[in-house]
């Protein structure tokens, strides 16, 4: 063959095809998620080192950080008095030496050889007259030459070493020399992005010759990887808009403006603006697919409820899927309040009207009224149907659902969210979807994880919402005891929740149910204390939620089950306990359970031991700002992708080099050029070797696969 190899191919490669990868090698590599040249040439370099800047040991000075080469001459290991592991080496270059030593890391007595050639970092010291740096960085750069050196990811596990790597990359890119590597973008768009072609990229970024050559191939393949993902989101939303029928809504009938008029309060410009964008869509006959974000306690239910009422106006049904039955029976108790008030028309009765029909199904609600509820859905007697994945089990239909909302839908699969879609209409036509969520997502990552919805943004708490003060609090928990049990002197109640829910040592965090035989047995032994966590049956969660809604509780020990749409308005105080194991979204959302009333709220963020640099930015954080939004663009910029690529149900991590944080410019740029490829049907059949690479990468994120080609 003599056309350029594509990513496909590459990607049907082993890495056994290499010179020096055996049976042994092979395993070692796919312990570390390699398995084809593809994965071997995208497993891109961690760092680099620029050997033209290294220290000489003669020139370095005590008291500064500096980055040495030598070779190892020595390696000994031993282990305190209280049986700590201390190992000692000694390096050398042409000009000196240096003693190393590391505390607590006895695996580098089998990492450090006589004769290695390795790269360090860190501060030097003088001790007993000799040089000397403690527990520094550590590359394994053996006789690799250049003055560019590129320093992988290693697996000691695994025993793969930097050099064994960059051999690898180096050999299969030679191979690749006589046929290059395909390039799907064309010229005249790398040209006007300044982007160089994929086979230079990929040369310099494993083999570049200064770094400028490293942050232009940076580029061009973070782009490649953005593209990927923007491309498939553009096709499924093109295609959508082309293929998919939705069912058009009229908006003149009264009852979602009665529901409305009947608030005790008004609405939010926020929610105005919203409540307009999701009529709009609905009034097509295009499936809506939007995206409703706003930050804890911003009124996303209010919008999600108007349209599920402008589907019942419409003589429709209405669903709302939540994620736990905790969840789920706090929709239905909040909208069966908010909604009570509410006729329908009905020619059946005397009056020609009739209450509207709420229900609530999750696999706690059994035998005759499950059996009730399922025929009322069945049959269109059953307006709006609440509940958790019950919803889209055998044996669950409905008459004719036309709005369907998903909260937190990050908790739910592709397959599960389609699955209601689809059951819920005799007809081909397709329900509108309003997908929800608390966790505000910065612009760039919506762009990204959501770019084939549209996105509504809900960011102004409704009137009334009281401030919630945050404090971290790491050797005065008495004070936090004290505050408790003024707050249920005056009447209020409080939240204390630990990351587990049984004693773990090999953790060292508070657990539920420890914590709650403590408190009641001391600091809050005059209070009523009672526990919620995961474990609990349907109906002992239910129970509990009721005794503290109604005020028989004081306190509620509890696991992160309260993470979302736990709505107690006399709760004033969150006790959030080991805060330090929790990232920033998540202490954000425990948070917002308080401040949904008119008292002022506090949230205590406790620790109990030194915490790591991160950790500690992370709770600063969440004292300084009460903004959602603010404090998403922070963790993004804290822990990268991680935090939302975790909440795709996909199997491989589609972003391997680029960053949302780092990289916004190119999330923008790959947008606007996914636009300019894909055609109105959601096709790129003009580019055949794209859509090629697109459709292997779909295939590649299998669970993703089967709803690109739904459209």
């Amino acid at each position: 063959m003599t056309d350029p190899i594509s990513l496909r191919e590459l990607d049907a490669i082993g890495v056994d095809r290499l010179q020096g990868i055996g049976e042994q090698r092979r395993t070692s590599l796919e312990e570390a998620q390699i398995h084809s040249i593809f994965e071997l040439l995208t497993h891109y370099p961690r760092r680099y080192i620029d050997r033209s800047h290294e220290a000489k040991l003669a020139d370095v000075q005590p008291g500064q950080e500096a980055m040495v080469v030598g070779d190892i001459e020595s390696v000994t290991s031993r282990r305190t008095r209280n049986r700590k592991p201390i190992v000692e080496a000694s390096l050398s270059d042409e000009t000196g030496t240096m003693d190393l030593v590391f505390f607590n890391q006895a695996w580098r007595a089998k990492q450090l050889s006589q004769g290695l050639t390795v790269a360090l970092f860190g501060k030097v010291d003088r001790y007993r007259g000799r040089l000397q740096m403690t527990n520094p960085l550590v590359d394994l750069v053996g006789d690799r030459t250049g003055r560019i050196v590129a320093i992988y990811p290693q697996s000691n596990k695994a025993g793969l070493t930097t050099w064994d790597i960059g051999r690898w990359c180096t050999e299969a890119l030679r191979r690749c020399q006589t046929r290059q590597i395909a390039d799907p973008i064309p010229e005249n768009f790398r040209d006007k992005m300044g982007l160089v072609d994929r086979m230079s990229a990929f040369e310099a970024i494993h083999q570049p010759s200064s770094m400028s050559e490293v942050v232009g191939a940076r580029d061009r393949l973070v782009l490649d990887e953005l593209l990927r993902v923007q491309l498939v989101l553009r096709m499924r939303k093109m295609r959508r808009l082309h293929h998919a029928l939705g069912v058009k809504h009229s908006n003149q009938g009264d009852l979602p403006d009665q529901f409305i008029r009947g608030l005790p309060f008004d609405l939010t410009a926020a929610q105005q603006r919203t409540i307009a964008e999701v009529s709009a869509d609905l009034e097509s006959d295009q499936p809506m697919h939007r995206l409703l974000q706003g930050d804890v306690g911003a009124g996303k239910t209010l919008v999600a409820m108007y349209a599920m009422l402008m589907a019942v106006a419409n003589g429709h049904q209405g669903a709302l899927m939540a994620p736990t039955e905790v969840l789920a029976e706090q929709h239905y108790l909040n909208l069966f309040e908010l909604a009570k008030h509410l006729e329908i028309p009905d020619e059946s009765t005397l009056t020609g009207k009739r209450p509207l029909s709420i229900k609530l199904l999750t696999n706690g609600v059994a035998g005759t009224d499950r059996s009730q509820i399922l025929k009322g859905m069945h049959d269109g007697s059953v307006d709006l149907a609440i509940g958790t994945h019950a919803l889209i089990q055998d044996g669950v239909n409905f008459s004719s659902l036309s709005v369907v909302v998903v909260d937190e839908q990050h908790r739910f699969g592709v397959e599960q969210r389609s699955v209601l879609r689809e059951r819920g209409r005799p007809d081909e036509r397709f329900p509108h979807l309003l997908v929800m969520t608390a966790t505000p997502i910065p612009r760039t990552a919506a762009m990204t994880v959501y770019g084939d919805l549209d996105v509504s943004t809900l960011n102004e708490l409704p009137p009334g919402r009281s401030p919630i003060a945050t404090r971290w609090v790491s050797d005065e928990l008495v004070s936090v005891w004290e505050h408790v049990r003024s707050e249920v002197d005056q009447g209020r109640q409080a939240y204390v929740v630990c990351p587990l829910i049984e004693e773990s040592d090999k953790l060292g965090a508070s657990s539920a149910e420890k914590t709650r035989q403590e408190l009641a047995e001391g600091e809050l032994s005059e209070l009523r204390v009672g526990i919620l966590h995961g474990r609990l049956s349907a109906s002992e969660k239910q129970q509990t939620m009721d005794s503290f809604r109604e005020g028989d509780l004081d306190v509620l020990v509890a696991t992160t089950v309260i993470e979302v749409g736990v709505d107690v308005a006399n709760a004033t105080t969150m006790v959030i306990l080991s805060a330090d194991r929790f990232g920033i979204a998540q202490l954000h959302q425990l948070r917002g359970r308080v401040g949904r009333g008119s008292h002022d709220s506090t949230c205590f963020l406790v620790t109990t031991e030194e915490v790591s640099s991160d950790a500690d930015a992370r709770l600063r954080a969440l004292e300084e700002s009460t903004d959602g939004f603010a404090l998403a663009e922070r963790d993004l910029e804290l822990r990268g992708e991680g935090t939302i690529f975790e909440q795709r149900q996909s199997g491989r991590n589609d972003l391997k080099l680029a960053s949302l944080a780092r990289d916004r410019i190119w999330v923008e740029r790959a947008r606007a050029l996914a636009a300019e490829l894909v055609d109105g049907q959601g096709s790129i059949d003009q580019n055949m070797p794209l859509e090629d690479e697109v459709r292997w990468f779909v295939e590649r994120r299998d669970d993703e696969a089967e709803n690109l080609s739904r459209g």
